[in-house]
């Protein structure tokens, strides 16, 4: 197979881009997305996150260029971009809807916006075979698209943003009308497309299973604002607020008095227990303290730090799974591989530890 990696990716810059829409029944005028300034780099997988009405499509259809942006100037590899349509864009979007032509086979399907460009016919045949081999397509350039499964149709829609060699490629949530199974299997495959092909790319959903298995990095935002940037493991063990922290994941939250204080280290006091957590934060004695912990980060034992109260057990197969009672919080604990372990019961009293760079503290 011909070589296909991108001969120059393209980094993105968004330089205090800002979105307005008048709220249709108040009359008065909101930002959709506000002030957002961030950098991509070239050949990087980025993923904006966040619930619904975060912002993230909004963010997405202005670096392609089907909304403009109120504030701000965005830039493609060095140039700006805001008075260009998207046509003009060295971008290509997947969509959710996949938007094939459905009286196309999956060659014209591909081959739509080289065509469109007057490239060579030669070309095009090359291009295409090269694209759908390298989606697994090869073979089914004759089928017509209402003849594939939704899978290969989303297949045949990166092809066709692919082939025609964006320096940025733009996914707007394009496997969320997958099965979940398929989901997961997609989502493997763009990532290994974009790690082969070296393509920018930056992708919105609001899965964060998904965000944290395809991303080098995350853009997790909420009401217009970013929220927090970062590897899928810098927002995961060291999210910088409770949103951040409860939307990645399940999480549990310990809440108490600043009761100690040393280098790398504070304790907060959790019902009359002082718990130690490292951190590099400037804290003092008496600030609220807040320490997050994920569900896999707690043992459950007879002995521990803090006594608690079992008020569910479960057997998941791979792991136990608990909701016990620490004071007034209640505490998930996913005990992975419980086959050679005690099994606590609902009633049963226990202690649960942790190690302190396990946790974290806001």
């Amino acid at each position: 197979m011909a070589d296909l990696r991108v001969k120059q990716p393209k980094g993105v810059k968004l330089d205090h881009i800002s979105k307005i829409y008048k709220d249709p029944k108040t009359g008065k005028d909101f930002y959709a997305v506000h002030d957002v300034d961030l950098t991509i780099e070239p050949g990087t997988f980025v993923t904006l996150l966040g619930p619904s009405g975060c912002g993230k499509t909004t963010t997405l259809r202005m670096i392609a260029g089907f909304e403009s942006p109120d504030e701000g100037e965005i830039y493609l590899g060095g140039e700006p971009i805001n008075a260009l349509t998207p046509n003009k864009r060295d971008t290509a979007m997947v969509f959710q809807s996949y938007a094939l032509f459905p009286h196309y086979n999956v060659f014209d399907n591909v081959a739509y916006g080289l065509r469109l460009r007057k490239v060579d016919k030669e070309e095009i045949k090359r291009r295409v075979t090269d694209i759908l081999a390298l989606v697994e397509l090869s073979g089914m350039e004759q089928r017509m698209t209402n003849q594939l499964s939704g899978g290969q149709q989303q297949r045949v829609a990166l092809a066709r943003a692919l082939v025609v060699e964006p320096g940025v490629l733009l996914f707007d949530e394009p496997l969320s009308n997958l099965d979940a199974k398929l989901r997961v299997q997609m989502r493997t495959e763009i990532r290994r497309i974009q790690q082969a092909l070296g393509i920018t790319a930056i992708y919105v959903t609001h899965d964060q299973s998904e965000a944290m298995s395809i991303s080098d990095n995350i853009i997790l935002m909420k009401g217009g604002v970013i929220a927090q940037m970062g590897s899928p493991t810098e927002i995961y063990y060291r999210p910088n607020s409770e949103f951040v922290a409860d939307f990645i994941g399940e999480c549990n939250f310990l809440k108490g008095p600043i009761s100690d204080v040393s280098m790398g280290e504070a304790c907060v006091n959790v019902g009359g227990v002082d718990v130690p957590v490292a951190t590099d934060k400037s804290v003092r004695v008496g600030d609220p303290g807040e320490i997050v912990l994920r569900p896999e980060a707690i043992a459950i034992a007879d002995t521990g730090l803090l006594p608690c109260k079992v008020e569910l057990s479960c057997f998941m197969g791979s792991y136990q799974n608990y909701h016990v009672r620490v004071g007034d919080t209640l505490v998930k604990i996913t005990d992975n591989c419980p086959i050679n372990k005690k099994i606590f019961h609902v009633g049963d009293n226990a202690y649960i530890s942790f190690d302190k760079n396990c946790a974290h503290l806001l």
